[in-house]
């Protein structure tokens, strides 16, 4: 029997929408901490990683009575986040700081720790900050240097992080809308369900 309301909403279950706003939290404080707060660009990273997490959202809630609105609004998501990754490379290549290639074994190990919060990205920042300082070169007595490079390490480790997690939502993002397009075609909207109920119905 034809659902005329299938099931909807559950998007904080969605691994999408829980990466989402993991860069959304994340992006707050990078550009609190390493963005002017009073420029456009600290404002509009901030608006693009929250009109992912609420795209995502909406589209899942909107998929009660339009699977169109679904699609539409979660290709608005993705859209929304590629703005923003475009953001930290711009952030990353005009400070001269670099941007991991793919083959940088800590996009793996930061992928691996499962982060499900910003403390524990910035957990990660701060081990992974440790153990680069002890590999280093050594200073006058000994020591890993603690110089002026050091304040760059931090945001271009940020950065790169985000990055990163941008990546997996995208890619979790892509398959979502292909997921969706897929149904869209197969099963119709709205009306298309309204007519098989009354034909069922007349049946």
């Amino acid at each position: 029997m034809t659902t005329l309301i299938p099931r909807h909403g559950g998007y904080r279950q969605l691994k999408s929408f829980q990466v989402a706003q993991l860069v959304y939290d994340i992006t707050v404080r990078f550009c609190d901490r390493y963005i002017n707060k009073y420029s456009r660009t600290h404002d509009q990273m901030v608006q693009a990683a929250r009109s992912g997490v609420q795209n995502i959202a909406e589209g899942s809630q909107a998929l009660g009575t339009s699977k169109k609105t679904e699609l539409k609004l979660t290709n608005v998501a993705r859209a929304s986040l590629e703005e923003l990754r475009l953001d930290y490379e711009d952030f990353l290549r005009q400070r001269n700081l670099p941007i991991w290639d793919r083959t940088d074994p800590r996009r793996q190990s930061l992928i691996d720790r499962r982060c499900a919060t910003a403390d524990d990205v910035a957990q990660w920042i701060r081990e992974t900050t440790r153990h680069a300082g002890q590999s280093g070169p050594a200073g006058p007595q000994g020591q890993a240097k603690s110089t002026s490079s050091t304040q760059s390490t931090y945001p271009a480790l940020a950065a790169n992080a985000t990055l990163v997690l941008l990546a997996v939502a995208c890619r979790l993002l892509d398959r979502q809308i292909d997921a969706q397009a897929t149904a869209f075609e197969t099963e119709g909207g709205f009306t298309e369900r309204l007519y098989r109920i009354r034909a069922q119905r007349r049946q």
